[in-house]
């Protein structure tokens, strides 16, 4: 059995699950659910009626409109239909950095638990991904709530290496994904930028709904190192010794461009970015990120 302890919080569970993860865009699925389709069907609400036209099923035919006007018009009703979310969670050497409770690979292993965990609660169907330069493990898109175990499993069994080819898996991700639906990028996104944007954008481009939760450890947002230090790459043999109080304004301002251009490029893009500490409690972050989500979909 899977050490569903590990990555799913209980606590997190029971204070988000109130919430409805819907998509914002318009996703194509293949069940009915809650989610607006792009496509028409049978179902409970109708949208309009349009003129019949030869080959039109007559079941479809509105025959009170037919009585009053001596002209036939078929029903057209808006389908709701399932969300496809597909979870793709770095692996990387660089996410094992963490001196808090959780490292950046706990925490991001937390939140696709969490997340998966409330799509197939709300009979939402959802995959998982890991990577770092190439595909670790994959879990196909299942709608079955016992599909929490395929995913938290595949979680355990991935240990962070190696390096982070975030274009080159966000290219496949867009190719191998035909049917519109959520992509959730879980990432400390240290990788090139013009690469990771061009992917982000290409699934855009492919009609996906696409949401980035970033996350960072506080000593990573913060800098608050003191005295001689010793800085070692994760991803690298590289490594620096230095007082870090000679780098911390330049760090930070290098920084905070980072992640400005970051959102920036992001909103450019259509895309739903969040930065999370992993010293935030999970919940918190979570049900505050969910609930915008949710009032951004009632607007629309």
């Amino acid at each position: 059995m899977p050490d569903s302890k590990r990555f799913l919080h209980p606590e997190a569970i029971k204070r988000i699950s109130r919430l409805d993860l819907r998509a914002r865009h318009i996703v194509e699925g293949f069940l009915s659910g809650m989610h607006r389709s792009p496509y028409f069907g049978q179902s409970v609400e109708f949208l309009q009626h349009r003129e019949y036209v030869a080959g039109d099923d007559l079941r479809h035919v509105d025959w009170k409109v037919w009585a009053k006007q001596d002209r036939l018009y078929v029903k057209q009703y808006e389908e709701d239909t399932n969300l496809r979310c597909t979870m793709l969670v770095d692996v990387s050497n660089s996410m094992v950095y963490g001196r808090g409770a959780l490292n950046k690979y706990e925490y991001a292993c937390t939140v696709v638990s969490s997340l998966a965990y409330l799509l197939l609660k709300q009979q939402d169907a959802v995959g998982c991904l890991a990577f770092d330069e190439k595909v670790r493990t994959r879990v196909p898109v299942r709608s079955k709530r016992n599909h929490i175990n395929s995913i938290i499993q595949s979680l355990n069994v991935t240990e962070p290496q190696d390096k982070t080819e975030m274009y080159t898996i966000l290219r496949a991700a867009a190719e191998n994904l035909p049917r519109r639906g959520m992509i959730v990028l879980v990432s400390d996104l240290l990788a090139d930028l013009e690469g990771t944007i061009k992917g982000l954008k290409l699934l855009r481009q492919r009609g996906h709904d696409v949401l980035v939760f970033h996350v960072m450890d506080d000593d990573e947002l913060d800098f608050p190192f003191s005295g001689p230090t010793r800085f070692e790459g994760l991803e690298t043999l590289d490594h620096l010794n230095c007082n870090p109080r000679a780098l911390r304004e330049g760090y930070l301002e290098a920084l905070n461009a980072f992640l400005d251009e970051i959102r920036r490029r992001c909103a450019r893009n259509t895309v739903d970015y969040a930065l999370i500490r992993t010293s935030q409690p999970l919940d918190a972050a979570l049900a505050t990120y969910l609930s915008n989500r949710l009032g951004m979909h009632h607007r629309n």
